[in-house]
């Protein structure tokens, strides 16, 4: 009888890890870390990423930095949204601007502005 518990815990405990390693997959399959390149000749002075669920445009993800020609920066899309469609918005010290309408961050690992 004791060995008969310590099979069905035995049993028990493959079960639960393989629950574990599934969710683990799960979780690191939603990863939305791009990496943005400017090839554009010019300088980024702004980079906006908003879900397709915002109205607006959020916040400058640069800050008080600038994105030079030729440089790239990893960006982390996730926002607790749940969206994997984002809307990226370059805005070069020149004043002018590019608009790169449905990205989706979850299948893609970088991104190019030209």
């Amino acid at each position: 009888m004791n060995f008969k518990a310590i099979l069905l815990a035995g049993v028990a405990a493959l079960s639960l890890s393989a629950c574990v390693e599934t969710t683990t997959y799960t979780t690191s399959s939603a990863n939305k870390h791009v990496l943005v390149i400017n090839n554009s000749g010019k300088t980024v002075r702004e980079f906006y990423g908003s879900n397709a669920g915002s109205d607006s445009w959020e916040e400058d993800i640069l800050g008080s930095d600038m994105l030079a020609s030729g440089s790239s920066v990893d960006i982390n899309f996730e926002d607790g949204s749940g969206y994997c469609t984002f809307d990226f918005k370059a805005v070069f010290t020149d004043g002018s601007s590019v608009v790169e309408p449905g990205i989706d961050v979850c299948s893609v690992s970088s991104v190019t502005i030209n």
